[in-house]
């Protein structure tokens, strides 16, 4: 259905309570636990050559993406991405509403110094900002926490009574240290959640490409609750 390549992506993650997780999605979802805690990503990155059915490509195929989201799974196993919101620089994603994906307008920016990599956004209409400065250090051998926390291969979303899934598809991502020098938020208040605490555990990837989104299906599960 889509294309792109997903550049310059941070991966900022705090362990949750799950049980505080799991109230904010819907039945016929079951938060996933790694070490005992849900986790909750603060993702900012940078899409590019952004194409339909891989031939296409999208006007402003270059453009800026935020997403807060959680790691879920099915009753049968199977699991993936739960947005709890994205944050977007181009009003032709908003088409995904649609299928339940949480899209709204944001004001984001990127920029680069170096080791340093700077992103902001505000959302249009108020709401919740967020400031991340990160300091970009060495590539890193993924162990299997760093795999869990940023490959799942399906996003689920929520419309019509139903969960839907699409699937995603592209190479490992190659993921490099990070420091975090500044964080600042309001996205995870303003979904729902408590503020998080303590340190959270940082990744940056330089990007992967072409990334493969499927067609969104419903599966068949009915979607009762927030």
């Amino acid at each position: 259905m889509l294309t792109a390549r997903w550049l310059s992506q941070s991966f900022v993650h705090w362990p949750y309570p799950p049980d505080e997780v799991q109230a904010l999605l819907p039945d016929g979802l079951t938060v996933d636990v790694l070490r005992g805690a849900a986790w909750v990503g603060f993702t900012p990155f940078r899409m590019g050559s952004t194409k339909v059915f891989g031939l296409v490509p999208v006007p402003g195929q270059n453009f800026l993406e935020t997403n807060l989201r959680t790691y879920v799974r099915l009753p049968n196993g199977r699991d993936g991405i739960w947005f709890l919101s994205i944050d977007v620089t181009d009003p032709l994603m908003l088409a995904a509403r649609a299928i339940g994906a949480p899209y709204h307008l944001g004001d984001l920016r990127i920029s680069r110094d170096g080791p340093l990599i700077h992103y902001a956004g505000d959302r249009r209409g108020g709401g919740p900002s967020y400031r991340l400065s990160v300091r970009i250090g060495a590539p890193v051998e993924a162990a299997e926490a760093d795999v869990w926390l940023t490959s799942r291969w399906r996003s689920f979303t929520r419309q019509a009574g139903s969960i839907w899934e699409t699937p995603v598809e592209h190479e490992p991502w190659p993921l490099a240290h990070g420091t975090i020098l500044d964080v600042r938020e309001t996205l995870t208040t303003h979904a729902g959640l408590t503020a998080p605490v303590g340190d959270p555990v940082m990744h940056y990837s330089p990007g992967v490409g072409p990334v493969r989104l499927g067609i969104s299906r419903p599966t068949g599960l009915p979607a009762r609750g927030r």
